[in-house]
């Protein structure tokens, strides 16, 4: 009986183990499924987020947009829609602008976003105005100011037709908590990323990876992924294996996916590949202050060497179509007629002989016992600028023209870019929404892109930019177009700008990741749409 006792408990004791072993197993196997839940993108990016500071412009532009809201946005379409401002009226003259401002809205610090943190953003940029001032839209602020804690008043000395474009674009115009200001501004400098856009910066890695996560407080819809993960890889190729071996999620941008990218994972199950409607325009900027570049007829003979049709074909994949002109016809005010520069190095050559570039017995083009030489700058960052700048010296050595290649850094590209030291390089274009307007006005100062450096020796500059400041202050479509078609035929006949393809954003993803798109413009990455 005892012996039976003993067995009998065993065999109780048995069943219990199993079935506490049993209950455990299925609680593991539903903290498997919680954790393998997907709700994180991770996405690859060449380089680090750098300075989020929103008055800054050395930031990711996706980052900053990730984190700030300014008082309009602008839809995919163009249309300007409430963001932080819920209305706004204008004065017929077009020089006063009220907005209403959305209540109970608050930065992910805990302050409060109302007329009074505006207006603290606004002080902030006009206290750096020598870094801004090259904005027409600050050129013309006569003043503004708090009516209430939630209206703010904009006036304008002169009507500035593209005010609530630069007010709805990534930056400077988008707003930080105060708390974060230093030394009463941003001029030098922030203390904490605080915005109130729909994810905060957790986490920043230098140079490995930054993590943003959902702003649980956010005023608006909250987006459907909790988590954004971005992995620094500054290789293409690495960047692609990673996401073919399911390490990422999304690779994005115009400049960072190349078209045997775009191919390859067109034909591999479970991924998806995008591309947007043209945003801008592919080009190359000419320096009309260096050596034979001074020369008009120099600088149209370079217009006549890309065969832009091969170009598309070779390098792009079809995907980026022809460009004739600097800004396509699309473009609102430049729709004017303008002859194209053909594909021709017969032309090209005769222009080199009428300015007196002549083939010598070495084979190159000679003037004045010097041989024609210059030399190309590109961003070792960009993915195409390379394929192009060598094709281009390829081209020119078939004329007798000799084309130095030289690859750089962004930083030490763009220095370069600002300091006009430069014979031809590669321009960084500003696509929409900021055409024409945006990029006609960067052009009448200094600034970060190469624009006003390249533009000096050309004739009839000073004409050209009081055209460009005509344009944007005119209150009529009509108006604009006239002077916007000045500057545009003035440009194409001074061949200051070498037009090579008609550029779109580019998206690889995994399939089960959902609802990508593109923003605007080409510098916002909508992970705030996207789901599983």
């Amino acid at each position: 009986m005892k012996n039976f006792k003993n067995l009998l408990l065993l065999v109780i004791l048995s069943v219990l183990t199993a079935l506490i072993v049993g209950c455990g197993g299925k609680e593991k196997v539903s903290q498997t499924t919680v954790a393998n839940a997907k709700d994180e993108i991770v996405f690859a990016n060449f380089r680090d987020i750098r300075d989020l500071n929103p008055h800054n412009y050395a930031g990711e532009m996706y980052a900053q947009n990730m984190l700030y809201e300014g008082l309009v946005k602008i839809s995919p379409t163009g249309e300007f829609e409430p963001s932080l401002a819920k209305s706004w009226e204008v004065s017929e003259d077009g020089k006063e602008y009220k907005f209403s401002l959305r209540q109970g809205v608050s930065f992910s610090d805990g302050e409060k976003f109302d007329a009074h943190a505006v207006k603290a953003n606004f002080d902030a940029i006009m206290d750096n105005f020598a870094r801004h001032g090259w904005l027409v839209s600050l050129q013309l602020l006569n003043n503004y100011e708090v009516l209430d804690d939630y209206t703010f008043v904009i006036r304008l000395s002169e009507p500035y037709f593209p005010l609530l474009t630069e007010l709805g674009v990534i930056r400077p115009f988008r707003f930080i908590s105060p708390k974060a200001f230093k030394d009463g501004g941003t001029k030098g400098g922030v203390a904490a990323y605080i915005g109130t856009g729909p994810y905060i910066l957790k986490q920043n890695t230098v140079d490995q990876e930054a993590i943003f996560e959902r702003n649980e407080n956010y005023w608006g819809k909250k987006p459907a992924v909790k988590t954004v993960r971005v992995k620094v890889i500054p290789d293409p190729q690495t960047r692609a294996l990673a996401l073919e071996k399911g390490d990422l999620d999304l690779l994005f941008g115009k400049d960072l996916i190349d078209a045997e990218t775009i191919e390859k994972f067109s034909n591999i199950k479970g991924f998806t590949v995008l591309s947007s409607a043209p945003l801008t325009t592919r080009m190359m900027v000419v320096n009309s202050t260096r050596g034979p570049l001074q020369d008009k007829t120099v600088r149209k003979a370079l217009q006549h060497v890309f065969d832009k049709e091969a170009i598309s074909k070779s390098i792009f994949n079809g995907l980026e179509s022809p460009a004739d002109r600097v800004l396509a016809e699309t473009v609102p005010y430049v729709d004017i007629k303008l002859t194209p520069y053909e594909f021709s190095l017969e032309k090209a050559g005769k222009l080199l002989d009428e300015a007196g570039w002549t083939i010598g017995a070495s084979g190159k083009r000679e003037k004045d016992g010097k041989t024609l030489e210059m030399n190309i700058n590109y961003n070792v960052n960009s993915v195409s600028e390379k394929s192009l700048s060598e094709y281009f010296q390829q081209q020119l050595s078939k004329i007798g023209i000799t084309l130095n290649v030289v690859g750089e850094e962004e930083q030490s590209y763009r220095d370069r870019m600002k300091k006009g030291d430069f014979d031809i390089i590669f321009n960084i274009p500003w696509g929409t929404p900021y055409e024409p307007q945006s990029f006609f006005t960067g052009m009448t100062k200094p600034a970060v892109y190469g624009d006003w450096a390249a533009q000096q020796g050309m004739e009839g500059k000073k004409e050209l930019d009081e055209n460009i400041i005509a344009g944007v202050k005119s209150v009529t479509e009509e108006d604009r177009r006239e002077y916007f078609g000045k500057v545009i035929s003035k440009l194409h006949d001074e061949a200051i700008y070498i037009p090579i393809t008609y550029e779109r954003n580019k998206a690889i993803h995994q399939s089960n990741l959902k609802n990508v798109g593109f923003d605007v413009s080409a510098y916002g990455i909508p992970f705030e749409n996207m789901s599983y």
